[in-house]
């Protein structure tokens, strides 16, 4: 069974940083790209950046140049780095790994709220 536990948001200040983590059970992580997403309220969930299990990375526009997004196939985690934080990332982040048509391959986990605020 795939558990996907999220970790790491909390309020910051805009212009502040987070770093997020996503620890993977029951699963050869090693071999899956991995992404995280974000939905916001009354927002359909986005993905924001995925990285493939060679370490190519893709980012939404809108974080581009402020996100990064690693991982550790040792520890079966992936990260998201988020600087320079705005108002608008405010929302509650989940990493899934993505499938087609914009689907993923397992539940959801319980995420982790990001509130960006002043």
């Amino acid at each position: 069974q795939v558990q996907l536990v999220e970790s790491g948001g909390e309020l910051v200040q805009p212009g502040g940083s987070l770093r997020l983590s996503c620890a993977a059970s029951g699963i050869i992580f090693s071999i899956y790209t991995m992404g995280w997403y974000r939905q916001a309220p009354e927002k359909q969930r986005e993905l924001v950046a995925g990285i493939t299990p060679s370490g190519i990375t893709h980012f939404e526009d809108s974080v581009k140049g402020r996100f990064t997004i690693s991982r550790d196939n040792a520890k079966n985690t992936v990260y998201l780095q988020m600087n320079n934080l705005k108002p608008e990332d405010t929302a509650v982040y989940y990493c899934n790994a993505p499938g087609v048509d914009q689907a993923v391959l397992w539940s959801w986990g319980q995420g982790t709220q990001v509130t960006v605020s002043s």
